[in-house]
């Protein structure tokens, strides 16, 4: 969409109220909301905001920073359409000389796209995001309680969480999302909503709108949505898969008809990459201490460096459809990441492997959970990193990931994370108290 577009649309749907979205370092998504007579002035890249007060942007005597929207994103928030509609758009941010900044995250992420561009490729992901719906108290603040008793696939009409999740349907196909499946998940109050794969900015712009758009829906049911990856002990926790392929001159470079696997040497290879950098970005895909509750053994979420064309268990997952649908899914992502950041590190790991002609090991096609350790040594199977310290180590070693980062983001992102880690380890939690308190 140009400027002039999106100006006449505004006053077409009588939108009143314009959302400046952009996230943060971590993740979060932050917003400047404008009235509509100060929407051309945000087109034109005008509107200041004090970047000091952004986890990890930048310090107090550099606040100055712009907000630049993207056109293409501005969608009307179907729960605020009507008189006075709220609309948005997303933003990248720059410095006061017009410069991009390089602590943004969406900055970052295009950056490695045309990284990608230059070796002649495009992009594509396709993410499947599932969520939490638990009660909330009778002040409005979230709980982990539900109603809700279903498994895998089940239909229950008359739970809430149903009818909530149909209406986060119908306003992501308002806002433009082809929506391909909905279902209940395998845990109580556990669901996933799945949507088409675009390129790659293009997705980790849905990434952000869709939770946006869950969480806000599930507030209007008297509900709140987490993408908390594990909110629950002894059940299942909430992950990220993100099936990811290259496209070069309008064909899938992954494919391969001559090969046993129908996998090109360029999908062997971005394939090595993810795999040697994997515990570089778990950081990144796996952001929280609670990422590493979901990421043990027993519970369907990935545990160790390897892939396979035939099981879940494995790190990386290829999909059995070939042709322009091939495709390689790494399941360690969970959804509370920043999708900008964890796309780019993904796709610079991939690249990496192509650059070097990184080759995988050999496929495990055996259920690695019911391995010894022993069988494991053999394959030379590794595991990612056990929680958010050792994440950050890795991180700390892994130049390849820093470089997609950016040495800004690196800083700020591993200061972030071991503060955060820091606060965890010296907090006294329940169970303690529950172990701890009567025995001694």
């Amino acid at each position: 969409m140009t400027k002039a577009e999106v100006l006449k649309l505004a006053e077409e749907k009588n939108v009143h109220f314009i959302r400046l979205q952009f996230t943060d370092i971590v993740g979060v998504l932050k917003n400047v909301a404008i009235p509509t007579d100060q929407l051309e002035k945000a087109l034109d890249g005008e509107l200041m905001f004090d970047g000091s007060s952004i986890e990890g942007f930048v310090r107090i005597e550099e606040s100055d920073m712009y907000l630049r929207p993207d056109p293409d994103s501005f969608v009307i928030l179907p729960w605020r359409a009507g008189e006075g509609a709220v609309a948005r758009l997303i933003c990248d941010v720059y410095n006061p000389d017009g410069s991009p900044f390089i602590g943004c995250p969406r900055n970052t992420l295009k950056r490695v796209i045309q990284e990608a561009k230059d070796m002649g490729f495009r992009m594509n992901v396709g993410p499947e995001l599932e969520f939490f719906l638990f009660h909330t108290d009778e002040d409005g603040r979230a709980t982990l309680k539900t109603h809700d008793t279903a498994g895998y696939f089940d239909l229950a009409p008359v739970d809430r969480g149903e009818q909530a999740r149909r209406d986060m349907v119908l306003s992501l196909k308002q806002m433009g999302f082809e929506i391909e499946a909905s279902h209940h998940e395998v845990a109580p109050a556990q669901h996933e909503i799945d949507f088409k794969y675009d390129e790659a900015l293009k997705t980790a712009d849905k990434i952000s709108t869709f939770r946006f758009v869950v969480r806000s829906i599930a507030q209007g049911h008297g509900l709140h949505a987490t993408f908390m990856p594990k909110p629950i002990f002894g059940i299942n926790g909430s992950g990220m898969h993100t099936n990811q392929s290259l496209f070069a001159n309008g064909t899938n470079a992954f494919f391969d008809p001559e090969d046993p696997l129908q996998l090109s040497a360029e999908a062997y290879h971005y394939m090595g990459g993810l795999i040697r950098h994997a515990k570089g970005f778990a950081a990144i895909t796996s952001p929280t201490v609670n990422s590493y509750k979901r990421l043990v053994p027993g519970y369907e979420a990935p545990v160790y460096i390897a892939w396979s064309g035939r099981n879940r268990s494995p790190l990386i997952r290829i999909p059995a459809k070939r042709g322009s649908s091939t495709r390689l899914e790494l399941r360690n992502p969970d959804p509370s990441c920043n999708p900008y950041l964890a796309i780019a590190v993904m796709l610079k790991a991939g690249l990496e492997g192509i650059r070097r002609q990184i080759k995988p090991p050999a496929s495990v096609d055996q259920n690695i959970y019911q391995m010894t350790e022993a069988e494991k040594e053999k394959l030379g199977i590794d595991s990612l990193p056990s929680t958010l310290y050792d994440a950050v180590q890795e991180l700390k070693k892994d130049p390849v990931i820093q470089e997609a980062l950016g040495p800004h983001i690196t800083a700020r992102f591993i200061a972030a994370k071991e503060l955060e880690w820091h606060k965890y380890n010296t907090s006294v939690h329940s169970w303690e108290v529950d172990s701890y308190l009567s025995l001694y």
